[in-house]
């Protein structure tokens, strides 16, 4: 959507790629320029067919030396800089050719640079958006409260994929008894040098967490490398 942050993290082999010249990408435009009622006009069309005008009221004086009036005029509408823009064709036409500043043609370029940046932006349609197919099964039948459906919409969406039992978030205060409170690769018998397999033969005895006055029995799945804590709710 329009408005939604982006972020990506630095990855230096592809901004060294950027900084070459073959990742430069640039719109290729037609210029024409030519007299008009009020003085000269300069049309832009870009590869796409989106096309922008302007024109710059002047008194149209002959140029005294024609040839390099014209080799001036394509100089200067040709330098596009870091617009997003790069020259495909400039044609010139003119029944005599004329005497135009080189300010005149910079204030002309960049006019009609702007005018059609702004013409693309108007034309832009924003694809429409895809619908979510909902012949897709969820992977599961079922949802415990880890599943964490606690509104009506998560709900529904869960039914419409398929899912038959669903219950509600722990947040909803409906769980009963002891429920896993917290799942975490870290294992306090590994960091204890307490843990089964890395130590043969070893009985591993049952843990538990006191944090105040609250205590939270420990358990270990070890063929998952997981620590889970076990907690209730308190009512």
């Amino acid at each position: 959507k329009v408005g939604t942050e982006l972020y990506r993290n630095h990855d230096q082999a592809f901004s060294k790629m950027l900084e070459k010249a073959s990742a430069d990408r640039r719109i290729r435009i037609d210029m024409q320029l030519g007299e008009c009622d009020e003085g000269i006009r300069l049309d832009l069309t870009d590869e796409q067919g989106i096309s922008a005008a302007v024109t710059l009221p002047c008194d149209k004086q002959p140029a005294d030396n024609p040839e390099r009036a014209l080799q001036q005029a394509r100089d200067q509408l040709g330098k596009l800089g870091n617009t997003l823009f790069v020259a495909r064709k400039i044609e010139l036409v003119f029944t005599h050719p004329l005497f135009i500043a080189a300010s005149q043609l910079n204030g002309l370029r960049r006019d009609g640079i702007a005018a059609l940046e702004a013409a693309r932006v108007a034309s832009y349609q924003r694809p429409e958006r895809r619908i979510a197919l909902r012949d897709i099964s969820y992977p599961q039948h079922r949802l415990s409260y880890l599943g964490n459906v606690l509104n009506s919409a998560a709900e529904q969406f869960f039914r419409e994929h398929g899912v038959e039992r669903i219950a509600p978030a722990y947040e909803a205060n409906k769980e009963e008894g002891e429920v896993v409170l917290m799942i975490t690769k870290h294992c306090i018998r590994y960091s204890q040098n307490l843990c089964p397999k890395e130590v043969p033969g070893l009985k591993a005895e049952p843990l538990e967490l006191k944090m105040g006055k609250d205590t939270f029995r420990l358990r270990f799945d070890c063929n998952r490398c997981e620590m889970q804590v076990m907690g209730s709710l308190k009512r």
